[in-house]
């Protein structure tokens, strides 16, 4: 697999700059109106059949609902996951209403394409993101406790990074993105 450590000449910057930071500044608020703007960058995400079968728990430090998230992370993102200004469960709805379909398979990638539509949102905020799964999953099911139907799939800390970005990022070559499915291991 060959590796490129550098984006290509006119690759987005906001796409080229875009890391997931393991610290994040506690003082470093995300207030409603950017709270709503990533929401709304959200909302006008593609998805199959226009279901958008996605749904965000946002909890910001300080409010009652942090904690509820909180005390659910994995030591490892414990470590920088508090100190992000907002922490957002990602939740799916996989049951496709009006039909008689019992799953959608499109929905985590519908999902999917609402956190990519977030987390540029958020870069073009001057703010950075990082998409974990990192926790208790079941006792995080059962204290937010989502209607039938729906299903908690990741998080997503958001906030002011500290520090830049890791020097010589490790990226697949786009070869390998077109090549790796055929490969020999």
């Amino acid at each position: 697999m060959r590796r490129d450590p550098e984006p290509s000449d006119g690759i987005h910057p906001l796409l080229a700059g875009r890391f997931s930071p393991h610290r994040f500044d506690p003082s470093a608020v995300v207030d409603d109106h950017v709270l709503r703007l990533l929401l709304e960058a959200a909302r006008w995400a593609p998805s199959a059949g226009n279901s958008q079968p996605w749904g965000f728990f946002a909890s910001r430090p300080g409010e009652p609902d942090h904690e509820r998230v909180v005390r659910y992370l994995a030591p490892s993102s414990a470590r920088w996951a508090t100190d992000a200004g907002l922490l957002v469960v990602t939740l799916t709805r996989r049951h496709v209403d009006g039909t008689e379909l019992l799953y959608s398979e499109f929905a985590d990638y519908d999902l999917g394409q609402a956190i990519a539509h977030m987390t540029l949102q958020a870069e073009a905020l001057g703010l950075a993101s990082h998409q974990f799964r990192a926790f208790d999953m079941e006792g995080l099911t059962k204290e937010l406790d989502p209607n039938p139907g729906w299903s908690i799939v990741s998080m997503m800390a958001l906030g002011k990074a500290v520090g830049e970005p890791p020097a010589g990022r490790d990226r697949r070559s786009v070869a390998d993105l077109l090549a790796a499915p055929w490969a020999l291991p």
